[in-house]
């Protein structure tokens, strides 16, 4: 049996940073990842935007060159899943029955696609965006495809419609909820993508609950609640993530809509850490909620940190949230968490395609949606960070810099 000082579960972002961290602090021990794909660890944000759009190779996506992970001595256990963790013997257990002991073990599996549960939800044509190999199956239909059906108005789903419509497909988005990016964004950002993503031809429609899918072994159209059918080609479903936890859960570990993690990224089984997507943690700025970021910002930040813990070094989980979405020549750059805002402010005209909302709570700055305003968006992270309070009146003002508005220290 092979036995590991650093198990790593899962292969994305925060499991190959985690590598990567534990040999730049010094890390000597031998280290694996255990994934459950056949490729290297690869950048996940481009499948639904530039590899989708078949504007960067597969290539261009590995985290790392392959000859890396052998230079540094991380061993890619690869093609494999993890169905079995026994803390007290520090052993996992294998879907292929191989089995291997770990000193520490690194949960960072993410999620997988929350799947359709309507009827007609197995029909062949309907697709989700998460790996390499969802793209590709998603890919090789398209030159038969005309009419596409995106469901779900988060960031995946928006950023799939962006890169179908610019393929020349026609393109119907539906989202339940009254606004796209409601979970996630104010108002107005909101208005602007849906009238962005008009304006490209995209039929997009809010408040649309969907009822069914309709074909026979494969789909060719979407039912909606009020009996309309919309015809399909194929389906594209970005309704979230369910986060990987299931057989820590079943070792013990506490949690719920992910596993629970300190401040140094201990679940509460010992010598088991959980990163990234996959870890609910209480987060400073959510106001101590506890909470799921899904983000590369977060699973890097918290591999570094757990790589300074496992290393001996003083580390905690504090880092400031920021996010990005490429949709068609829109950069979005998103500091903070605004969930609990109690008042927004419009920097900028949306009309002109580049602009910010600034969110307040009790009058001071919890977070920034910058579109196309690359200055705004690293001015204003301090704000942030600082939870500065700011007249309204003087963040709306374009002819003041928002560093302008950071109080001397």
């Amino acid at each position: 049996m092979q036995h590991f000082d650093v198990v790593i579960v899962g292969g994305g972002h925060g499991g190959a940073q985690a590598a990567i961290a534990l040999r730049t602090q010094g890390f000597a021990g031998s280290i694996a990842i255990v994934g459950r794909e056949d490729e290297p660890p690869y950048e996940r944000p481009p499948l639904s935007k530039e590899y989708l759009a078949q504007e960067k190779p597969f290539e261009r996506l590995y985290l790392r060159p392959r000859e890396y992970w052998a230079d540094k001595q991380v061993e890619l256990l690869l093609g494999r899943e993890v169905t079995a963790v026994d803390p007290a013997a520090r052993q996992l257990t294998c879907a292929d029955g191989s089995a291997l002991t770990y000193g520490e073990l690194i949960w960072a599996t993410g999620g997988d696609p929350r799947q359709l549960s309507c009827p007609g939800s197995d029909l062949a044509g309907i697709h989700y965006v998460r790996t390499r190999a969802d793209v590709d199956a998603l890919m090789a239909e398209l030159p038969q495809v005309t009419r596409a059906v995106v469901i779900g108005g988060g960031y995946i789903g928006l950023e799939a419609a962006a890169v179908l419509s610019k393929l020349g497909k026609q393109v119907t988005l539906l989202e339940a909820l009254p606004r796209v990016l409601a979970r996630v964004a104010g108002e107005d950002l909101s208005r602007f993508y849906e009238a962005e993503h008009r304006a490209h031809g995209v039929d997009l429609r809010t408040g649309m609950a969907v009822e069914g899918i309709e074909g026979e072994g494969r789909v060719s159209g979407v039912k909606l609640a009020d009996g309309t059918v919309i015809p399909a080609d194929v389906v594209i479903v970005g309704i979230g993530i369910i986060p990987s936890i299931g057989v820590l859960l079943e070792a013990g570990a506490a949690g719920g809509n992910g596993v629970d993690v300190d401040e140094q990224c201990r679940t509460n089984l010992p010598h088991v850490f959980a990163i990234g997507d996959c870890a609910a943690h209480a987060n400073g700025f959510a106001d101590g909620a506890v909470i799921r970021l899904e983000s590369v910002q977060n699973a890097n930040d918290m591999a570094t940190v757990v790589a300074k813990v496992i290393t001996g070094q003083d580390a905690s989980y504090g880092a400031t949230p920021w996010f990005w979405s490429n949709q068609y020549d829109l950069k979005l750059q998103t500091v903070g968490l605004s969930t609990g805002h109690d008042a927004t402010v419009l920097r900028g005209d949306p009309a002109a395609r580049s602009f910010s909302v600034i969110y307040l709570k009790g009058g001071k700055v919890i977070a920034l949606d910058s579109v196309n305003c690359a200055k705004d968006y690293a001015q204003g992270r301090k704000l942030v960070e600082q939870r500065i309070a700011v007249d309204p009146v003087a963040l709306a003002d374009t002819a003041i810099p928002l560093k302008d508005l950071i109080p001397a220290s």
